[in-house]
């Protein structure tokens, strides 16, 4: 008998893919079988900040877990030196073959001792997953092969002699080169089952449309929006504040290559603008902090660029804020607050001598209207962005993978804070003339970001669209964080005080464990067993500050991964592996390169520290997925039950 209309909706579904009392049996044996498997393991990585080549050196070797299985498989029966050599040709199968092509002298017997090496790797990675799993994960062209030598054959008397039988055919036909790079990405593929970005993928670093290609590949991933995302976003979806701090962020670390090659975006409009008008003006606080790629042959014109874009971003946000007076930034009003005559100006009360005056489009009257010829610029870069077909897809990536935070697995992931008052309790953010706290804050926030971009009402667009550059650095934005954005005073003003930028109160109440468990009940998890995971602000380890926070509850792990905080904080990221057995936290040391990697066989230098063991292995029962296989489950049950006792006719007998 049906329960309720729900269950006889459900189970009619199910019917018409499991046909019959022995289909239905089946699939119950087959997902509870699945349900007691270990849990796959999951990545999470956080502020990668356009750092593409130490990122994809982390993503394959899966933060030490592929150099772990190694030492797993082989104990001491392999020296380091062949430990290191398979790593590498694990992590970078083509560069790697065509080094080993050129140097070894007996190429057939290397083949053949690295392809046993591979089948032994990609038996122990596979264990954890069904045959159904790891086949749909196998590459097209050898998954025949492969699923031949990972499968154990007991009709098969001399198996060895078949396995062995094998190979030497791979190699005797020259598919070796081809079938090794296979087994190696596939290695690589099943490592990791998951992987988690908390964040920031874009800004100071040179390749984050690399980084994008590469997660967009991805066999299954999230992200949660950091706010360097969501100017992007903002960006692409035409808001001019937004394209503006997006080129002048890009133009102020020598990043500009990142918009025009990396997306084909055209910025000759604004070249010539800043030759033509910028071309005798002083430009001295306008440094570029360039690393060792950037072209210095660009810098005289990449700087007058960069204080053009700059000038045009002040007056683009000042008539955000003057439009909006709910979003609470009117200390951020600085042009008006210029005194020209003295060269000076007014900040929170006090006057500051200007460290540059020379501002050729800025009229003292009417400070924050656009030029003619800042307009058009303008106007022509937003046609640029909205029509950059490899952006377009990049964004629509992060809208369709990520959201303003994650709860997966009992965990909760968000990129920034949750704001508070010094007192521990919510802090109330005004949103459109209504206050919103908690996970309100986070659910309106990312309601008005999805309407930015996708909204087809102009007024509802445009609503979305400011509401995504207030996310980027408006004062009640949980992934900003922080009272203000002191970006002008960074640049005009001498005094480092006017520098600070006040973090949230969130940031003092981290080491107490009330905190975290105000925020996980706040989002509907159990205190006791959950972890929230974020990055934003860098764990300066170089002072001794611990990324473990509220009594192991918050992982803050954002570590450096960017260049541009590695002095700061002493290492270059972190990131977090969690398995079947238990939570480690991986500290990585600076990446040299790619190149180095292959040719020295080099991997990051990474410190472990385990974060918490599980009392008993984690299986796929424990999971997400879990829960809706055992939801499958019941309804295949009563699907059963139907068939047997008539209810619900079998339609193949």
């Amino acid at each position: 008998m049906i329960k309720d209309e729900n269950d006889g909706k459900v189970m009619r579904a199910f019917a018409k893919q499991y046909k019959n009392v022995a289909a239905a049996s089946t699939e119950i044996i087959n997902l509870q079988s699945i349900m007691n498997l270990p849990k796959g393991t999951e990545h999470f990585l956080t502020d990668i900040h356009g750092e593409s080549e130490q990122f994809n050196h982390v993503l394959k070797n899966g933060s030490g877990s592929i150099r772990r299985k190694i030492d797993e498989e082989f104990g001491n029966t392999l020296s380091n030196k062949d430990k290191k050599s398979l790593a590498t040709l694990i992590y970078y199968p083509e560069e790697k073959l065509e080094i080993v092509c050129r140097e070894e002298d007996n190429i057939e017997d290397w083949y053949k001792i690295s392809l046993h090496r591979l089948v032994q790797i990609i038996k122990r990675v596979s264990s954890k997953y069904t045959r159904s799993k790891v086949r749909k994960a196998l590459p097209r062209d050898f998954s025949y092969v492969i699923e031949e030598l990972i499968t154990e054959k007991e009709e098969i008397q001399d198996k060895e002699a078949y396995y062995n039988e094998i190979i030497h055919t791979i190699i005797r036909i020259g598919r070796a080169p081809r079938f090794i790079a296979a087994l190696s990405h596939l290695i690589q593929r099943l490592v990791i089952d998951h992987l988690h970005i908390v964040g920031d993928i874009y800004d100071r670093g040179p390749g984050p449309h690399i980084i994008m290609d590469t997660l967009c590949e991805y066999h299954s991933v999230d992200v949660q929006w950091g706010n360097h995302d969501m100017v992007w976003m903002g960006a692409a979806s035409g808001h001019l504040a937004c394209i503006a701090n997006v080129i002048r962020m890009a133009a102020r670390y020598g990043n500009l290559a990142t918009i025009e090659d990396g997306y084909g975006i055209n910025l000759l409009p604004l070249a010539t603008f800043a030759m033509e008008v910028y071309e005798k003006v002083d430009t001295h606080v306008f440094t570029i902090r360039y690393n060792t790629d950037y072209n210095t042959k660009d810098l005289g014109l990449d700087t007058r660029m960069h204080k053009a874009m700059a000038i045009i971003q002040f007056k683009l946000e000042g008539q955000l804020i003057l439009r909006h007076p709910e979003f609470h930034m009117e200390d951020r009003l600085l042009l008006d607050r210029i005194d020209y005559a003295s060269g000076t100006v007014d900040i929170d009360g006090r006057t500051y001598k200007m460290l540059d005056m020379d501002f050729p489009t800025i009229d003292p009257e009417h400070p924050y209207e656009l030029t003619e010829e800042e307009n058009k610029v303008m106007m022509r870069l937003q046609g640029a962005f909205l029509k950059c077909e490899k952006l377009q897809r990049h964004v629509r990536f992060l809208y369709a993978k990520g959201g303003m935070y994650k709860i997966y697995n009992g965990n909760l992931l968000y990129h920034g804070c949750v704001p508070m008052n010094p007192d521990g309790t919510f802090a109330g953010v005004e949103i459109y003339g209504r206050p919103y706290k908690g996970k309100a804050l986070y659910d309106i926030l990312e309601y008005y970001a999805r309407r930015g971009y996708y909204a087809r009402d102009s007024a509802e667009r445009c609503a979305g669209q400011d509401m995504m550059w207030y996310i980027w650095n408006g004062k009640g934005s949980p992934v900003f964080g922080k009272e203000k954005m002191a970006t002008f005073e960074a640049y005009f003003v001498e005094d480092p005080e006017t520098h600070r930028e006040q973090k949230n109160a969130y940031y003092q109440l981290l080491e107490q464990e009330e905190t975290a468990c105000r925020i996980l009940e706040e989002f509907g998890l159990n205190s006791k067993d959950a972890h929230i995971v974020n990055g934003h602000v860098p764990v300066e380890q170089i002072h001794g500050e611990s990324p473990v926070k509220c009594g192991g509850k918050l992982l803050v792990i954002d570590g450096g991964f960017s260049k541009a905080y590695q002095k700061k904080t002493g290492i270059a990221g972190y990131t977090l592996v969690c398995n079947s057995r238990g939570m480690r936290l991986v500290a990585h040391e600076p990446f040299e390169s790619a190149r180095a990697a292959i040719l020295n066989e080099s991997d990051i230098i990474s410190d472990t520290m385990d974060v918490e063991t599980f009392p008993r292995r984690k299986l796929v029962a424990d999971t997400d997925i879990g829960k809706e296989l055992k939801e499958s489950i019941y309804y295949l049950e009563e699907l059963l039950e139907a068939y047997q006792n008539g209810t619900i006719i079998e339609t193949e007998v």
